[in-house]
């Protein structure tokens, strides 16, 4: 629940404890095809012709209908060309955006969030299209990859992506192609054989297929149109996402316009490469230089921000020159006067997946349970599951302090058929006294103990790692 004061409203958790209408039978159509590609489509069984046309089934009222038709007649046959493995991803590609926009309405139906518009966000401008050679090599490669399935995967198959991944990393309007079809083509290469796998990521390289596989279309990764924003930026925490080579933290905030009009909903989001004995809070002495609006946030304070480019999705391209530290700002005062009446925005089409969601929300007033070691929140008498996992290490938020708290600020997201929050913050009470927890507290810097010797551990292997470098060069 959050309080009924300004800017507030009521939490209806029955809204996201009910079913959705529909939800359950896109979802089966979605995961049938995904099973059709572990076996691959080169010599079909009824079974997989059969899943096939149930993906075609479940578009058949959309402007897809009669393409995706035909396309799963020539895979059902074993004889699909490279534009019906476009159609059938781009079938896949809809069914989960119809859930994302499902699941979204209901989040907005259920924190009484007002929405900015209904109107599509402004699709990718289309410029002159480079490459257009590289994309047909990678959709043929991608094509290979369905007739083979993750079952008939090797090295030799694999490999396939190395020269066309190579060819398109010079171009900066290649890049992000390039970078999905890296990465996609490592998992399977630490994979191969496929024959030798008990179990595969189904969902997960179901969806890195079907997206490169959009992404060969010419125009579809074009530029998205972006406008500026000047106003009052007002944080509300940080997500931190890690990977081995890899960090990123986006920041979620309600940003104040300086005509008056109405809050919305905005991210920043800045990353870096990073060596992977850097963990913990060293993690953000990479990140740190890179934006000055981590400091703010570690130091509870707002930013003034003046002619800050902004894409239509709520997407803030951070540029230091363009923003100043403003005065103190609770993230929990914010969250309580001002989030439920901030709108938000809808991601592009190509980009709706369930995996999106991430809405901000504020709880109260709530009873916390252990779940089979998992905490969820009592809202009214609706459970509402946390998940710790995704809270970082490179900050003071534990699973300890969750569930001592009564007061939340977090991400509302939806995994495996259920909602679930994920803390970004949290108020508990000690001594006598409330204090707030944050995951991104260590963000500018920090006087703690613990996040104090975790930032010497890093500094230190990161020196170490400089010298090994440095000396590699000298050589």
């Amino acid at each position: 629940m959050v309080p009924a004061d300004a800017g507030g409203g009521l939490m209806r958790g029955d809204l996201l404890a009910d079913p959705v209408e529909g939800l359950d039978e896109v979802l089966a159509a979605v995961d049938a095809f995904d099973e059709v590609l572990v076996a691959g489509l080169l010599r079909p069984g009824a079974a997989q012709a059969a899943a096939v046309a149930g993906l075609a089934g479940a578009v058949a009222g959309t402007p897809l209908a009669a393409r995706v038709a035909e396309a799963a007649d020539r895979a059902g046959a074993g004889a699909a060309g490279e534009d019906h493995f476009v159609a059938l991803a781009a079938a896949r590609s809809a069914l989960l955006g119809s859930v994302y926009d499902a699941l979204a309405l209901r989040i907005d139906e259920a924190v009484s969030r007002p929405v900015a518009c209904e109107e599509e966000p402004a699709a990718p401008v289309a410029g002159p299209e480079t490459g257009v050679n590289l994309l047909a090599a990678a959709r043929s490669w991608l094509s290979d990859l369905a007739r083979s399935g993750w079952r008939g995967i090797d090295h030799e198959l694999v490999a396939g992506a190395a020269p066309v991944v190579s060819a398109m990393l010079p171009d900066p309007g290649m890049r992000r192609r390039a970078t999905l079809l890296d990465g996609f083509a490592a998992e399977l290469a630490a994979s191969c054989p496929g024959a030798t796998l008990e179990r595969f990521p189904v969902r997960r390289w179901a969806d890195l297929w079907s997206r490169a596989v959009l992404l060969t279309v010419p125009g579809s990764a074009g530029e998205r149109s972006c406008g500026s924003v000047t106003g009052r930026l007002l944080p509300l925490g940080v997500d931190v996402q890690e990977h081995a080579t890899a960090v990123q933290a986006q920041v979620h905030a309600v940003f104040e316009p300086a005509d008056g009009s109405a809050p919305r909903l905005v991210r920043a989001g800045v990353s870096a490469p990073k060596p992977d004995t850097v963990v913990g809070a060293g993690l953000w002495q990479l990140l740190r230089p890179r934006m000055s609006l981590l400091t703010a946030v570690s130091e509870g304070r707002s930013m003034e921000l003046d002619a800050m480019p902004v894409t239509a999705e709520g997407d803030l391209l951070w540029d230091d020159e363009r923003a100043r530290a403003g005065e103190p700002a609770d993230p929990f005062a914010t969250a309580r006067v001002r989030l439920s009446a901030a709108t938000a925005t809808r991601v592009a089409p190509l980009d709706r997946h369930p995996v999106r969601i991430a809405a901000p929300v504020l709880l109260e007033g709530y009873a916390v349970h252990d779940e089979e070691g998992r905490p969820a929140f009592d809202l009214a008498g609706r459970r509402l599951a946390v998940d710790t996992d995704r809270m970082p290490a490179a900050g003071p938020l534990t699973p300890e302090a969750v569930a001592a708290s009564h007061a939340c600020v977090g991400l509302l997201r939806w995994d495996a058929g259920e909602f679930l929050l994920q803390p970004l913050a949290v108020e508990t009470t000690v001594r006598k006294k409330a204090v707030a927890v944050h995951a991104g507290a260590w963000a500018g810097g920090t006087t703690d103990k613990a996040g104090l010797r975790a930032e010497k551990a890093a500094t230190d292997a990161v020196a170490v790692l400089r010298e090994r470098a440095g000396r590699l060069l000298r050589t």
